[in-house]
């Protein structure tokens, strides 16, 4: 599920915070980082279960319309292509989701979080996609799957009411809400007609991202003394202090991994740093960090420090 570059974010996240900290606690640090990690997947579940919750707010109103006093021919035949739609089914019936909720005491149950549904249910009704679907003549498990991912990504990912809530939640969460949202998208197209949705876990099976996480962080820091003073050797031109504090934790953490990372090419390294800086620091931020990590990986080399294994990276 989770990606190298959204590992280094939290990283990155996760040791900004342990160098402003006055507690020197590595090992809470550490379990604070993977704690973080770990919420991602707390995030991903409460995405894929908004489609029930809106599906029960359909057949809610459906339910209250057959109860006027003088319902049209409408109210008492209703059209029931949204609550039917049979990729949501897939969603409501899986076993694995039921579980993760269960296990991690993820749901939506309360009287606020059904008011949010109830306003977001509105918003959807409101929504040009959904006029569509439910006036045009397809049918289906490929078309109802069609419809539930386009919902998706117009109008469940960019709740607002969502957004607020998961702020709310977790001060690390609208970080990741573009890469869980990603995810919930994935399992989406990933599903057949035929076979029931696979969830994706939060680590694949025999992968080294865990490890990666890890060494990164305990590296970083064990290595930041000397990081720093050759950070502070290649920009004699400036004072370590004028510097941006998340330029420097940027550069250490590059410096670390051309080091200690040794299946990661160093240009893969030096471009992943580039763009988060792009995100994490000043405007001018990438083209000075760019110009430091060139001369770091060249003295790294010279002494012999930077060492790839593997076909292809010996660059």
């Amino acid at each position: 599920m989770l990606n190298r570059r959204h590992l280094r974010i939290k990283v990155l996240q996760a040791l900004y915070a342990y160098f402003q900290s006055e507690e020197d606690s590595f090992r809470r640090t550490e379990n604070e980082l993977m704690a973080s990690i770990e919420k991602m997947y707390d995030l991903y579940v409460y995405l894929l279960l908004t489609f029930g919750e809106i599906k029960s707010m359909a057949q809610h109103r459906i339910d209250e319309n057959k109860k006027k006093l003088r319902p049209s021919d409408q109210d008492l035949n209703p059209n029931l292509k949204f609550v039917d739609n049979l990729l949501v089914g897939k969603i409501l019936e899986n076993k694995s989701l039921r579980e993760l909720s269960e296990s991690r005491k993820i749901n939506w149950v309360g009287d606020e979080h059904q008011e949010m549904f109830r306003k977001m249910f509105l918003q959807i009704r409101d929504s040009e996609i959904y006029f569509e679907h439910m006036n045009n003549d397809q049918q289906g498990f490929e078309s109802d799957k069609s419809f539930a991912i386009e919902l998706f990504k117009a109008e469940i990912a960019n709740s607002t009411l969502l957004y607020n809530f998961f702020e709310e939640k977790s001060i690390h969460w609208l970080d990741d809400i573009d890469l869980c949202c990603s995810m919930v998208l994935k399992t989406l197209k990933a599903t057949n007609e035929n076979g029931p949705m696979e969830i994706l876990p939060l680590f694949k099976e025999n992968d080294d991202e865990e490890e990666f996480v890890r060494t990164l962080l305990r590296k970083a820091i064990s290595m930041d003394h000397e990081n720093e003073l050759l950070i502070d050797e290649l920009t004699d031109n400036w004072e370590l202090d004028r510097i941006a504090k998340m330029d420097v934790i940027l550069m250490k953490m590059a410096i670390t991994e051309f080091q200690v990372c040794s299946s990661i090419p160093t240009k893969v390294t030096l471009n992943e740093y580039i763009e988060i800086s792009k995100f994490y620091s000043t405007p001018k931020s990438n083209s000075f960090i760019n110009g430091v990590l060139d001369k770091a990986i060249d003295r790294l080399k010279a002494e012999k420090k930077i060492v790839k294994v593997g076909r292809g990276l010996l660059n």
